[in-house]
């Protein structure tokens, strides 16, 4: 005989009633987990270095304002100031991670003008900071120091703290063909009171008081041995101009171990920390200080307005300078050491 269970006329099992209520409730109870997605927007940042403290603090002043703004920050940069193709390929790769907006101080301003067509003919918003490109209009828009007044202020003070003594400069260069080169260069021989290409052009001016012309890239070595070079041939060199604070560091240890700091007004562009602290001890003669976190905050905050509201900005907004001077002379406006320090590389 047959067991019930394995009758054809057997019917189906009974659910009984208070397990189904049980079986509901548990479901009713379930949610999935959620997915987690990256719904933070990508903005990039592309220095010319990443060791210059110009440049890290601009990079640390980027960091917080995405965290203020709710944008996720992708750097990048160049190994050496003049390498372009390391900033080509920094934007290479944030167009593949999907960034909306790119910020770059460009080593080369015309150079890299294709690589940038490309990211904005894809929609991506592209902002130029401290260095403009060239053409300056191949950015959305630029953030950055007025480069010609900075080298006009530097020249007015080295003039005037030259006095009656005979006028024979040197000028620690970045590189050739660069816009902010020969923007502070030229702004420089405008302040001194030598004739002066404007402020548009990206030639550097020479005049018979510029007994030696030597490009640094804005290196702290090359730099020394520029000058040291320029000793060589002028030993009696009385003013020297350099593009940044690293190349004007390597200045003044040349000219320290010629025994020939004294007898030179030394001065510069970039009103870091520590080259505040190099004019408060006589090291460099002045400084124009730029704003390099205002630079980035300012970047940043226009690269968040695009991605919310699909607004682009354009032209240029100056970020300010200032000259930093441990001697205060007639004539020329000036903060001192304590005033820079408490502004180096910050917001002006």
């Amino acid at each position: 005989m047959c067991s019930a269970a394995a009758h054809p006329n057997t019917p189906p099992a009974v659910i009984r009633p208070h397990r189904l209520i049980v079986a509901l409730l548990a479901l009713s109870l379930w949610r999935p987990e959620p997915v987690v997605a990256q719904t933070q927007p990508v903005v990039g940042l592309i220095t010319k270095t990443d060791a210059n403290p110009f440049f890290v603090k601009m990079r640390e002043g980027a960091q917080a304002a995405a965290k203020t703004h709710g944008v996720r920050l992708m750097t990048g940069a160049g190994r050496n100031d003049g390498d372009n193709a390391g900033q080509v390929t920094a934007i290479e790769n944030m167009m593949a991670a999907g960034a909306r907006a790119i910020l770059i101080t460009v080593n080369d301003a015309k150079a890299i003008v294709p690589a940038i067509r490309k990211a904005r003919d894809k929609g991506i918003l592209v902002v130029a900071m401290d260095s403009p490109t060239d053409p300056q209009t191949a950015t959305d828009a630029f953030f950055g120091t007025d480069n010609y007044r900075a080298g006009t202020l530097i020249g007015q003070y080295a003039r005037a703290a030259l006095g009656a003594r005979p006028v024979k400069i040197a000028t620690i260069d970045l590189l050739p063909g660069h816009p902010v080169g020969a923007q502070r260069h030229n702004g420089f021989l405008k302040g001194f009171g030598l004739n002066a290409p404007d402020a548009k052009a990206t030639t550097l001016g020479k005049t018979p008081e510029v007994v030696c012309m030597a490009d640094s890239y804005g290196d702290q070595t090359r730099g020394q041995t520029a000058m040291e070079n320029c000793l060589q041939k002028n030993p009696d060199l009385t003013v020297v101009y350099a593009i940044n604070e690293p190349s004007a560091a390597g200045a003044s240890k040349a000219l320290k171990a010629a025994g020939k700091e004294k007898q030179v007004v030394l001065v510069t562009v970039d009103g870091g920390c520590q080259g505040v602290r190099d004019v408060g001890s006589g090291a460099i003669a002045a400084t124009a200080q730029q704003y390099p976190v205002r630079m980035a905050e300012l970047g940043v905050e226009a690269a968040a307005s695009f991605i919310k509201t699909g607004k682009r900005p354009s032209g240029y907004t100056d970020t300010g300078v200032a000259l930093i001077a441990a001697k205060a002379l007639p004539g020329v406006d000036s903060k001192d050491v304590n005033a820079g320090l408490s502004l180096c590389f910050g917001r002006k």
